[in-house]
């Protein structure tokens, strides 16, 4: 009998693995099994680029995985049970159930919210297909003069303000940063970086963090109100 490799979500982690698996595997002695919720491969790092109205390419993750051997099973996972060692799935086909010998759980991580009171009723995030498309829309819709809020200031916080600052010169973008904006760089990394945010018009609010997001401001912890339309 083969041994069965479930893996649980196609982004980088999942569909690389599943494929590094395939090439060091016999199919003869292995059955790999990819399960999705979608059949595109979602560029996770380029959502930020979506969302400022890039249009990116799609890939299908059937073409991604042809003549590997890998079985793609498109599906949302509901539910694990180790002991019995079986994956529930509901899709278009209804609720099934996939038995393993061994699983990958790659399924990836999801928005923080951090106990903000206000940011699950009205911030954006680029975690996902559809929150970025949902961002898109958004941006899509304000006016010359909005302001775009952008809370964090790790990659993704870096690379969404200054794409949206790039591609709508029309509106004024600040990034609020708990620390110092790009702290963890090298000197001359984070002199590049403060150059590339003035060349943008991006405004900084350092040391400054966030403890509750309004329909059109955020509050700092220092009682500030940053004015924010997204």
């Amino acid at each position: 009998m083969k041994h069965r490799i479930v893996v649980l979500g196609a982004g980088y982690a999942g569909a690389f693995a599943a494929g590094n698996l395939a090439r060091r595997l016999s199919p003869a002695d292995t059955e790999i099994t990819v399960v999705n919720a979608v059949p595109d491969f979602v560029e996770r790092m380029r959502l930020h680029q979506l969302a400022s109205g890039q249009d990116l390419a799609v890939r299908k993750l059937a073409d991604v995985f042809a003549g590997t051997g890998v079985r793609l099973h498109l599906a949302r996972v509901t539910g694990v049970d180790p002991e019995r060692r079986t994956v529930a799935v509901t899709g278009e086909d209804g609720d099934g159930e996939l038995v393993y010998d061994t699983l990958l759980y790659a399924l990836g991580s999801s928005v923080a919210h951090h106990g903000v009171p206000g940011v699950a009723e009205h911030a954006f995030d680029v975690t996902g297909l559809s929150s970025a498309l949902r961002l898109r829309e958004r941006l899509a819709g304000l006016g010359a003069g909005g302001t775009v809020l952008v809370v964090g200031e790790g990659l993704t916080g870096i690379e969404t303000a200054t794409e949206i600052a790039e591609s709508r010169r029309d509106l004024s973008v600040t990034l609020a940063a708990r620390g110092e904006l790009g702290a963890w760089l090298s000197p001359k990394a984070r002199r590049h970086l403060r150059r590339a945010f003035e060349r943008l018009g991006i405004t900084v609010h350092e040391q400054t963090g966030i403890e509750a997001v309004e329909p059109a401001q955020a509050i700092a912890a220092d009682g500030t109100s940053i004015p924010a339309d997204v």
